[in-house]
């Protein structure tokens, strides 16, 4: 079966943990660490031969252009992760429309050969509130999203959603949706397919994870993010659970993300994955 590894293309500042301590206008300030991350991701994933989908953060690609052509040069999918890293239901349609169209320039004036079709909203933040972006997504040339998680959150999640691959019918035309997956047990939906809950989640339950689904005819879909493989950058976030969403389990990241990718087969970015689906 095959399963689909998913990039957040973000630096360690950008979380949106770390809001209330880092404003957006100061981010220039902040070392620039990623390009030495995703390098690492982009080793991993040549190294086992697995091609993945990069949702690249707009600003980042303003800043670095190097960075999506690095990862245009290493053959995987290019998506938008919106230009801010603001999440969709704390903007308005036209400034989500505008943040979207910005990320899509900076992306292909780095690389002028990209189309960018795919899209993931900042923390998965498309949810019952922010529904009224897929008209928007879809008019500006997104086919494939992949922001809902179907899970009950403080910050995301859609309950109501499915949990596999469906179609979003828009003014536009069809947007598919491919949430990231979850494990249904005693009729809830536990996470653990990438970010924090990768991290914190032992692997054995993450590798069952991957065999249930498997098992129910489904691909993973798996995502990470490259500073969650810098155990040396900056430790800013206080509090207890605040500290443990940012930087639980990151010293274990890069040994536990190789492991994965011996044990789990990758084959597929996501339009191609999503073009199987339908």
């Amino acid at each position: 079966m095959h399963n689909i590894f998913t990039v957040d293309v973000e630096d360690w500042f950008q979380v949106a943990n770390l809001e209330p301590y880092v404003s957006r206008d100061s981010w220039d300030r902040y070392e620039w660490r990623l390009p030495r991350n995703l390098e690492r991701i982009l080793s991993l994933l040549q190294f086992y031969n697995v091609r993945a989908t990069f949702f690249v953060l707009g600003w980042c690609a303003e800043k670095d252009p190097d960075i999506v052509r690095r990862i245009y040069d290493g053959g995987h999918e290019i998506g938008s992760h919106g230009y801010w890293h603001r999440l969709v239901y704390e903007m308005t349609p036209a400034e989500f429309e505008r943040d979207l169209q910005m990320s899509i320039e900076a992306i292909q004036r780095a690389v002028p050969a990209v189309v960018v079709r795919s899209y993931r909203a900042p923390s998965f933040s498309i949810t019952e509130r922010s529904l009224w972006a897929f008209e928007i997504l879809r008019r500006n040339g997104i086919e494939i999203d992949s922001s809902v998680f179907p899970i009950r959150h403080h910050r995301y999640g859609m309950l109501s959603a499915p949990r596999f691959a469906y179609p979003v019918e828009t003014a536009y035309g069809t947007i598919w949706e491919l949430p990231v997956s979850t494990l249904r047990v005693f009729g809830r939906n536990l996470p653990f397919s990438g970010g924090g809950y990768f991290r914190l989640l032992p692997f054995w339950f993450v590798r069952y994870g991957f065999r249930l689904i498997n098992h129910e005819g489904q691909p993973v879909v798996f995502y990470i993010h490259p500073w969650e493989i810098d155990n040396d950058q900056p430790k800013i976030a206080s509090g207890f659970l605040k500290r443990l969403r940012c930087y639980g389990g990151i010293e274990r990241l890069d040994a536990k993300l190789d492991k994965l990718l011996r044990s789990v087969h990758f084959d597929q970015p996501i339009i191609q994955s999503a073009c199987t689906l339908r």
